[in-house]
């Protein structure tokens, strides 16, 4: 394939060495064949003419368009297959106009782009001392978490970084600019803002209400690492429960547990622990100095008041600390340095393809069924093993209670789904190319028992667009993502009118286009 005159970006072709760098994404270890991420070309623009020209030479060729900013969409959806064309927006839009704040009617405001990652946007906001709700990994980028949602250790105090949305600006499938609102355009808005993941059109900009330190002051956090133990995992899992299982535990409190198997780079998740390591477990250190780390648990744990009568129960921190072997205890600090805090600093947990799953529940009946043993056992029996050549990355977390703003704000003209959940569990065993069998017979026995009219985490299977696993085909499971078909069929909908041409429809994994029955014609999906 050729590239596109008067595009002043880089652009790589098939066969160069160029090409093979900057198709990646963190999906191709799993899914680069079975998902077929090899697009016709890779575009990274330099401005928006660029994007211009790239969608007019799309809809002229009648090919699709996938747009990157970060890469980290788990089912590789931010990539296609030839003839189509990967937009790479990772480095477009990061010049001093691209991040900018601003005050209206007493509230804090930032107008930011795709292009920036998780860590630098973090690192703005913690200068400025303000803060949002937003996911762990440093190195994802804007443009895709904005739209898949945002879920991070604020989830329940503060909701969905996407809930935080004021307006969105994108080139739209006719290549002209628009900035789209709730009350400009609500349909599409509604659809941006978690219908399917990042394609329904090329958003370049938004803006996103943020909180400011001051409002919150009192703060509180607590990192506690563990040396892995089953015991351990269970009396911390039984914690997280009985939080998840109480309709009324206060919004002030988020938590997020962690295990991570051998090898996992900790200095990474957090650098201050290499000084006390080295003096307290010198054996994790080689001979060259470098610590092999072993199996771990992680407790994320904070407290934000939001009433100056509000106080923190500093009893249920204790019980979370009780046997770490390190924490620097419960430290109060801005919110803005606690979310820097919160954040993994490492592309990914570990360098092998893996076999993915993100569970969601509406449970408060996990206590009552034994969960916590279950999954506890089910985590034990892939990490235990020190020569299985599979690697756990595990998290569980607390989203639900009447009280949480992640229940809470749904119905706030975003599609998000299933935000009547109250705990998501997240479980990523990767594993050597000998070990794919192990990895995904594991897997299975936790979808048989867990998942189901008899499972033990979720009687009904639900799922999250940035967790994807399984099917890459959206339109055939479909009913994993969103709660209904009527809302199906809305976002359907938006697409047809968002993407008539389909040239922001690169792969199997985004929602049809919806065709409008005529007399006489049945109702069709493209």
């Amino acid at each position: 394939m050729a590239t596109i005159a008067g595009i002043r970006g880089n652009q790589f072709i098939q066969g160069t060495q160029a090409y093979q760098n900057h198709k990646y994404q963190y999906a191709s270890s799993s899914h680069e064949i079975d998902h077929n991420m090899n697009p016709g070309l890779i575009i990274q623009p330099q401005n928006k003419n660029d994007i211009v020209l790239a969608l007019k030479y799309a809809k002229s060729q009648k090919i699709a368009v996938a747009i990157k900013t970060g890469g980290h969409q788990y089912s590789g959806a931010s990539s296609t297959s030839t003839p189509n064309i990967q937009l790479d927006l990772k480095k477009t839009f990061r010049g001093p106009e691209d991040q900018t704040i601003f005050e209206k009617d007493g509230r804090t405001f930032v107008r930011t782009s795709v292009s920036w990652s998780l860590g630098a946007f973090n690192a703005y906001l913690t200068k400025h001392k303000l803060f949002v709700p937003h996911g762990q990994c440093t190195h994802v980028h804007l443009g895709g978490h904005v739209q898949t949602g945002g879920y991070g250790q604020l989830g329940r105090s503060f909701g969905l970084f996407g809930d935080h949305v004021l307006s969105l600006e994108m080139v739209d499938h006719e290549a002209t600019f628009k900035e789209v609102t709730k009350a400009t355009d609500p349909e599409l808005f509604y659809a941006i803002l978690g219908g399917s993941p990042g394609n329904f059109g090329v958003l370049t900009h938004f803006t996103i209400e943020v909180h400011r330190d001051s409002d919150y002051k009192g703060s509180r956090g607590l990192k506690a690492l563990y040396w892995y133990d089953p015991k351990t995992l269970k009396r911390l899992v039984d914690i997280l429960v009985e939080m998840s299982d109480n309709e009324n535990f206060p919004r002030n409190y988020d938590l997020c547990i962690s295990v991570l198997s051998s090898s996992f780079k900790l200095l990474d998740l957090w650098p201050e622990l290499d000084g006390q390591m080295r003096r307290e477990h010198p054996e994790i250190y080689g001979e060259n100095g470098m610590p092999f780390w072993p199996r771990t648990i992680v407790v994320y744990a904070q407290w934000v008041p939001f009433d100056k009568n509000d106080v923190c129960d500093m009893a249920w921190f204790d019980r979370l600390s009780k046997g770490s072997i390190f924490d620097q205890g419960v430290q109060q600090k801005p919110m803005s340095k606690l979310t820097g805090d919160w954040i993994f600093r490492n592309v990914r947990e570990f360098d092998h393809p893996y076999v993915k799953r993100t569970y969601l529940t509406k449970s408060t009946t996990l206590g009552k069924n034994g969960w916590a043993s279950w999954v506890t056992k089910r985590i034990d029996a892939i990490v235990k093993p020190e020569a299985n050549r599979c690697w756990l990355s595990a998290q569980l977390q607390c989203f639900g209670g009447k009280h949480s703003k992640f229940v809470t704000n749904a119905d706030n003209g975003t599609s998000y789904s299933w935000r009547d959940s109250t705990l998501v569990c997240v479980l990523d065993c990767f594993h050597s190319s000998s070990a794919k069998d192990r990895a995904e017979d594991w897997q299975k026995v936790n979808d048989d028992e867990g998942i189901g009219p008899n499972g033990m985490f979720s009687k009904q299977d639900r799922r999250v667009l940035w967790g994807s696993y399984g099917s890459f085909d959206l339109d055939a499971s479909w009913g994993y993502y969103y709660e209904d078909r009527a809302k199906y069929e809305r976002l359907q909908k938006a697409r047809q009118a968002a993407d008539p041409d389909g040239i922001f429809t690169p792969n199997p994994f985004c929602v049809k286009r919806l065709i409008e029955p005529r007399p006489g014609r049945v109702l069709a999906a493209l």
